[in-house]
């Protein structure tokens, strides 16, 4: 049986890369809804159903936290609100008055998925839970997403709470932009508290225990909504992000889909640091040229099978002293198929002052 699936795999994946089947047909699974994306781009890869609005279960928390650590900093102590105690749905057992960091807080509602803690931020960043709920739609609403609406932090069903595959992968992307949720949502386990208020958690996403390419990101659970996961993976410098609502396979759908994004894409090094060098002429300048380079590796992800991808420099003929060391003097813009897909800046890597010979003349 092992081998049967191992050949299905390799002959879908032969019929992706040679054109047999649609890049918008997902492998086969069975969530309501889903969508996987290119994490840099947000490029759609697979998706079925992605627009579809549907309960998010506790995948809500990825808004909760990304609104959170918007507003106030990961270190920032807080006391564990008396009205977050009891909330229904899985929990911390966290009690009033216990202190405790914004982070730590975090922790526990991304790896525990607590529901009471998930309630305590709110209180603490937002002043209630429902000012926080039109925060958390303020934040969706400047990430464009047209199909997300929030009532609570945790995720427990609403009539007005509901979310879609794409939109819910915008805002994971959007998320593991901030790099303590980043390292958050990748931990397998955590420790919390000091004393009698030391708590210690495990990650509810398995995948993180099964294979080295994944980086996160939330679970999600109730009967109305079903199975709910987000799950983000890097591999050779792709970086992907799946997500599935309403699907009772979950963990086997994301493994398919994510290796089959991975047949499909590459990283690219457009330039490495400092390979872009050329000499300018400087007019006036107590040297007759200044060097530029590009400061930074310029990479992308791109699809296996790309076309040619053409640089082009564009440089002036001349500048005119003075000329500071990191001053822009030009840029390499790189194209696919006569479209930009990326550049990056030539600096100046030495200073060029104006000559004193010949002034005043």
């Amino acid at each position: 049986m092992k081998i049967l699936k191992t050949i299905c795999s390799l002959i879908l994946v032969a019929l992706l890369l040679c054109g047999g089947v649609s890049a918008s047909q997902v492998p086969e699974n069975s969530a309501r809804a889903c969508v996987l994306i290119e994490a840099d781009s947000g490029e759609v890869i697979f998706e079925n159903n992605k627009d579809e609005r549907l309960g998010p279960a506790s995948t809500t928390k990825i808004m909760t936290a990304l609104v959170a650590l918007e507003h106030m900093a990961a270190e920032t102590g807080i006391t564990f609100d008396a009205r977050a105690e009891g909330v229904e749905g899985s929990s911390a057992y966290m009690r009033a008055g216990e202190k405790y960091t914004l982070e730590e807080l975090l922790y526990a509602m991304m790896l525990q998925s607590a529901n009471d803690v998930a309630t305590c931020i709110a209180y603490a960043v937002g002043g209630s839970v429902e000012n926080f709920a039109v925060m958390m739609n303020e934040k969706a609403a400047e990430l464009g997403l047209e199909n997300t609406h929030f009532e609570n932090p945790h995720g427990l069903d609403g009539e007005s709470h509901y979310t879609s595959a794409y939109d819910l992968a915008l805002i994971a992307r959007e998320a593991l932009k901030n790099e303590t949720f980043a390292k958050i949502v990748s931990s397998k386990t955590a420790t919390v508290g000091e004393g009698e208020n030391t708590r210690s958690f495990r990650n509810h996403n398995r995948l993180l225990f099964e294979y080295e390419d994944i980086t996160g990101v939330k679970t999600g659970f109730t009967k109305r909504c079903g199975r709910t996961l987000v799950s983000s993976a890097e591999k050779d410098g792709v970086r992907l992000i799946c997500v599935t609502l309403s699907d009772g396979n979950d963990w086997r759908d994301h493994r398919r889909m994510l290796d089959a994004g991975f047949e499909m894409y590459e990283s690219v090094v457009l330039c490495k640091k400092g390979a872009m060098r050329f000499n300018v002429h400087v007019c006036g300048g107590q040297t007759a040229t200044v060097s530029v380079s590009n400061a930074d590796e310029k990479r992308i992800t791109l699809k296996k099978d790309h076309g040619e991808i053409e640089m082009r420099t564009e440089l002036p003929p001349f500048v005119y002293a003075d000329i500071h060391k990191g001053d822009i003097i030009g840029y390499v813009r790189f194209y696919l198929d006569g479209e930009e897909m990326a550049s990056c800046g030539l600096y100046a890597t030495d200073d060029c002052l104006k000559s004193s010979i010949g002034r005043n003349k």
